[in-house]
């Protein structure tokens, strides 16, 4: 048995396909098949039945994978160790982000980071939630950024700051005068949401099911960007909540619709995400540096509530 038939291993179960697992693995398909077969001959068991389409692991494989995917991490962090000894901070570094902090803290601290870190590589990818949290417990991404808490068993959570919600309320609303809201004011019925799978949806919604005076649902408009609820709320169709930084980049003239809350005011914590086997931790704190350092500047509030990312059921 050898690392390399386990990574082979993990490579089928991920792609349920011989020939695109060998792409990924930059080999022929019969050198994957090959040694693959020599590891269920070894082990004297089948991993995978061939016989379905797409190949599915059988359930010795599924127990088989498990273990090679913590042997594969472990004999990556030998390889991380020694780079952590040598005070190596370089290597491809898989960074993945959800849609709503994408847009606004990347253009904050990412030429910062490639300046100070140019040895390392950085692919940055644009994924909801429920995809980080996947590829992170199987090792494709090697940290994310989301938001949190999450309380996930093997992702660790190290915050990053705390963003306010900030309304957007257009002249023609009932609350447009009302200077500093409060959570009592909203009404879910009367808010403009992103669309279902945004984390920071499931956050707006749970913070106005808070509110006593909650009903459920009569009218919903949703959408899948911030800009469009902003426009959306414009042509009078409802307010919407923004996170604080997005609204940094809102038009001069559009600036005047934005109310915050009275303290505490509900916010959201974003945090850096990892798995607990804790691999390239000397990128992750160099990350964690950069971003802290920048976002310090912008986020000057104090006193915040914070409210759960995870979706709740209506009551």
């Amino acid at each position: 048995m050898t690392i390399t038939q386990l990574k082979y291993v993990l490579a089928v179960a991920e792609n349920q396909n011989f020939t695109k697992a060998a792409e990924k693995t930059f080999v022929t398909q019969p050198t994957l098949s090959m040694q693959i077969q020599k590891l269920e001959d070894e082990l004297d068991i089948l991993i995978f039945d061939r016989s379905k389409k797409p190949i599915e692991l059988t359930d010795i494989g599924s127990k088989i994978v498990t273990q090679a995917r913590n042997i594969v991490n472990e004999a990556n962090r030998i390889a991380d160790i020694v780079d952590q000894q040598k005070g190596f901070i370089g290597g491809e570094f898989k960074l993945g982000v959800i849609p709503t902090v994408m847009p606004t803290l990347l253009p904050m601290f990412l030429r910062n980071f490639i300046n100070k870190y140019p040895k390392v590589k950085l692919k940055i990818e644009e994924l909801p939630t429920e995809t980080i949290i996947e590829r992170l417990e199987e090792g494709h991404l090697d940290a994310a950024i989301a938001a949190t808490p999450l309380q996930l068993e093997n992702i660790k959570e190290r915050p990053l700051y705390y963003e306010p919600f900030v309304a957007y309320i257009p002249e023609n609303h009932s609350l447009h005068n009302i200077q500093k809201i409060t959570v009592a004011d909203l009404d879910l019925n009367d808010m403009l949401l992103l669309e279902d799978g945004h984390c920071f949806r499931d956050g707006v919604v749970n913070l106005c099911k808070t509110n006593r005076n909650y009903e459920d649902e009569t009218f919903s408009l949703e959408s899948g960007s911030f800009e469009t609820l902003v426009r959306l709320a414009n042509e009078g169709l409802g307010m919407t909540l923004l996170p604080y930084l997005h609204t940094l980049d809102i038009k001069d003239t559009e600036k005047k619709y934005l109310h915050h809350f009275k303290e505490p005011a509900p916010a959201r914590e974003v945090s850096l995400l990892y798995h607990k086997s804790e691999l390239k931790m000397q990128i992750i704190e160099a990350l964690r540096s950069t971003i802290a350092g920048v976002v310090k500047g912008a986020i000057t509030f104090q006193n915040v509530e914070i409210i759960s990312p995870l979706p709740q059921k209506s009551k």
